[in-house]
This record gives C-alpha cells, structure tokens and sequence, in this order.
C-alpha cells in the first residue's frame, strides 16, 4: 500500500522546537505535509485510513540519527568512524556535549512523531464520529497510541525524565511539567492496556490492510519493555507469555538472513520500520540510511554496489565474547571482519588461533577491506550485495530495520522469571533453550539471572541498546567500564539538547 505524507500545520512557536536540523543532505528535505483544513470530509469512510498511513509513513520516514544515539553506549559496540563526528565518537564514551547537533536532532525528530501520533488519533475520531464506526476507529486509535509509545519509551530511556504531549498542539509543550522516567514507563503500560484490546490479533505479516502493522502483540512487546524498566518483572513474564502461548511468532531458522531481506516481514518480527525499492532498478524508493552503518571500504560481490560510512563498530570486548562461548552464526551475522580488525584479535594471546571462518570475505561473498574509521562493522546492518534489486547501488536499500523480534520476548520471559516472576507459558530453560538452539549451542538447565543477561548480550548486540539498558537497570556498571571507558550512575542520561533547554526552561536540570 503506498504510504501518504500526513501532517499537521504548526504555529511558528511549535515549529521552532520541531524544527530538525543534521549533518546530511536528506535531512534537510522538509517533510511533505499536507495541512488539515476545515475542508476535510470526515463523513467519507474510506478515508479514515489515510492519517493512520500517514503516521507509519512518517514513523518509517525518521531521521536515520535516532537510532545510533539511542544505542551506542553499550560494551556490545563502539562509535567508528574515526576522525568524523567526534561527538558522537565522545558520546560513546560517556562524554556528553548538550550542543551537538545530534543530541538535538533526535530530540525533535522523535518528539515530531510523538505529536503526529497525538494529531492521527483526533483525525480518527472525527471520522469515527461522522461515520458511526466507532470500532474500527477504535483499532487504528490503538495503532497510533502503540506507536507514540514506542516513541516515548525510547526518549525516556535516553533522556530519563521527560515532557509527555497531551494532544496534538506542539506549543503544549512550552508549558508541560517534567514526567520521571518511572511514571513515563507506569504511563506506557497503561497505554498499552488500553490499546490492546482493540488491535489485532494476529502477528504483523498477517495483517492485509497494513502489512506489518502494529497488533495485540506489538503492544503486549511495549508493555513487557516497559514494565523491565520499571522492574516489574511480574508484569513482563505475564505479557510475554502472552505472546508465547499465542503461537503466532517463530524464531527464523537461518539468524543470518534473519536481518537481511528474508528477514523482512518474518514471523520473528513484532516491530519493524519497513522500506521497499518496489522492485524497481530505478525511480521511487524508501529507505533508511543504512550506509552510516556500513564499511568504508569493499569488494562487493555485484560491482557497483555502493559502501558506507565506516560508523558503528562491534567491540572487541564483544567479539571476544562471542568466541570464548564458541559462538558462529550469532558471531558470523553481527561482525563483519577485516584484515586488520582480525590482526588486532590477535594481538592477544588468547586468540593468536582464531577459527577458520573468521574472514574478511563474507558468506555472500563480499569482501570487507581495511579501512581507517573502524576496525570490524555491524553485520546486523548490512545488506549482502547480491540481495541488492539489480540497478540498484545504494548501501542497504530495501532492507527493514528491526525494532522488536521474538527473541528478545523469549529472553525477557526467561529474565523475568529468574527474578522472582511466574510463567503461565514456559519455563526460563526452555525459553533460553529456544534461542541457544537457533545459535547452534547445546541446552542448559537451572538457568539463571547472569546467563540469561549473558545470552541477551550474544543475541541482542548492536540492537537498540539493550546491552546499555540492561546493565544501567541491573546497577552492572563495572560491564560498561571498558576499552579505556569509566560508567558511573551519574552517566546513564544524555543531557538535554541545550536548543530545548533554551526553548523549555523547564528541562533545566531535570534530568
């Protein structure tokens, strides 16, 4: 279904505090909006989808610097990019600058969804209310409230305390209070029990009037997240056994093609943000800006095939990790190697012999070559070239980014439990068993707490900064003081972007 640009019209105040700025081009691309009038027919039935499409429109459509802010203070992963944002490079290392453009960036651009959430559900409800159908109103209602939460959970995580929109003016916001992360959190939960009712339940593949939309299950994902902040473990084992004892989610057999194009719409998936090339070796596309994530320098396999940018780099302290469990596919698909990436593995004396696969050439043959700005790249973010639609050159067009998959709902089921919660679904072994079986590694038994966190760390690096979280919610602070880097609980924050502190005194000192 071809997505709509849908927005809404904004005072000069609002825009002000909107308004996004960034180091790229595609950035600088205003949005496509198309104002709300009162000429609007909300009696035409039909009609009620179009802010709905337009919210996932715009959710697919944020900027690509969200995601790498949000996630690169883990042990599972260093800036790269060497010689080139340095504040972003300082960032991962728990040096903060308020003014860098991409702290301000992510701040609005997220913020911007937020509103455009608030304004699709008021859209949908005058239609609801002109066309009597309350139901189905309800639904995509539900849809944007799951959205905007997955939003909000992401600012707080970051930014701790935060300012939460009612509605969709944005100048509410130069007058909201500060809500903590805690009531943040306990404010998603409930939004999700709310939603959940009236969304549907089935897994996203399945749905036929918005593949891979939000469902049920997406937003029992949410609460589940949430409630883990909150510590709440009771809560997080009762929403993912929901989701378990549904059968509607499988973890993917091949975890390599898992993030590339098979992986697309996969029964693993609860929450993906989605492009498309449409088939075509030329003309539209959607995608996100995958080559930020990408290696500098290759040999692809299809001539042409364009490279990256040499930013985000798995850490040693992670590759290491990996191969003293005798890790291979889960190592194999997040790491791409080069030369002198594995020279510097070596340099260790524990792992002067490393396995025979370990390899510059990746298994769809593409060769990573030396570069200066990192030592290995994500392999979580890369598109073979050979999955590239011919004519195609871009690094990572038509790939989906993965927000929320299966395997991480079994591995918070199993964490919940073996802090104290109760399963109606499956036990702690079995859900860890589950995910160790697609990586090829032998059942364990009595699991407890500390291997399930290890087995997050194997399973989920690289992915939303779920290493980070973990360890700042389990107090493991000495995990991510590594690599020459110093964690304190005062570090756990970013600060706010001082352009909205400038905006919204309230946020002076608030977080």
């Amino acid at each position: 279904m071809k997505l709509f640009k849908y927005s809404i019209q904004i005072t000069l105040a609002a825009a002000a505090i909107l308004f996004a700025t960034a180091c790229d081009d595609k950035l600088d691309e205003p949005a496509e909006n198309i104002a709300i009038t009162d000429s609007t027919d909300y009696s035409i039935a039909e009609n009620m989808i179009s802010p709905l499409i337009g919210l996932y429109a715009e959710f697919n459509n944020k900027g690509w610097e969200a995601n790498p802010l949000i996630s690169v203070r883990g042990d599972d992963v260093n800036a790269g990019g060497l010689g080139d944002q340095q504040d972003f490079a300082e960032t991962d290392l728990y040096n903060y600058n308020k003014d860098f453009w991409m702290y301000n960036s992510a701040w609005e651009g997220e913020y911007r969804d937020v509103i455009t959430s608030h304004s699709t559900m008021e859209q949908i409800q005058l239609y609801a209310d002109k066309t009597g159908n309350q139901s189905l109103g309800d639904q995509y209602i539900a849809e944007a409230k799951t959205i905007r939460s997955w939003i909000l959970f992401n600012i707080s995580r970051t930014w701790g305390n935060i300012l939460v929109p009612t509605s969709s003016d944005p100048t509410e916001l130069l007058a909201a209070d500060i809500t903590s992360k805690n009531d943040v959190m306990q404010h998603i939960s409930n939004q999700m029990d709310e939603a959940i009712p009236f969304l549907p339940d089935m897994n996203p593949n399945q749905r036929t009037d918005i593949r891979g939309g939000v469902t049920k299950y997406t937003a029992l994902a949410i609460k589940a997240l949430a409630n883990l902040e909150l510590k709440n473990y009771q809560a997080v084992a009762d929403a993912t056994s929901q989701i378990i004892s549904s059968n509607k989610f499988s973890l993917e057999a091949d975890f390599y093609e898992l993030f590339k194009i098979p992986g697309k719409l996969n029964n693993e998936n609860l929450l993906e943000m989605q492009y498309s090339d449409f088939g075509q070796a030329s003309g539209d596309s959607k995608s996100y800006l995958f080559e930020f994530f990408g290696p500098q320098s290759w040999t692809p396999k299809v001539e042409g095939a364009g490279s990256g940018w040499g930013f985000w780099e798995p850490s040693l302290k992670y590759i290491k990790f990996m191969l003293d469990r005798g890790e291979t596919v889960r190592l194999e698909t997040s790491v791409l190697f080069t030369d002198r990436g594995i020279a510097e593995i070596q340099k260790d004396p524990n792992y002067a012999t490393l396995p025979a696969w370990v390899s510059n050439t990746t298994r769809s043959g593409d060769v990573i070559n030396d570069y200066a700005r990192a030592l290995f790249a994500s392999g979580k973010h890369y598109l073979p070239s050979d999955q590239l639609t011919p004519g195609r050159t871009t690094y990572g067009t038509n790939k989906n980014f993965t927000c929320i998959r299966y395997a991480e709902i079994l591995l918070m089921h199993a964490e919940a439990i073996t802090q104290g919660a109760s399963s109606s679904s499956i036990s702690a072994d079995a859900a860890v068993n589950l995910v160790r079986e697609r990586a090829g590694l032998t059942a364990i038994s009595g699991v407890t707490n500390e291997q399930v966190m290890d087995e997050k760390f194997a399973e989920l690096a690289m992915e939303w900064g779920t290493r980070f979280f973990d360890m700042v919610r389990l107090e493991k602070y000495n995990e991510l003081s590594y690599e020459g880097r110093t964690f304190t609980a005062d570090l756990i924050y970013l600060p706010y972007p001082q352009n909205q502190v400038d905006l919204l005194p309230v946020l002076k000192g608030s977080n």
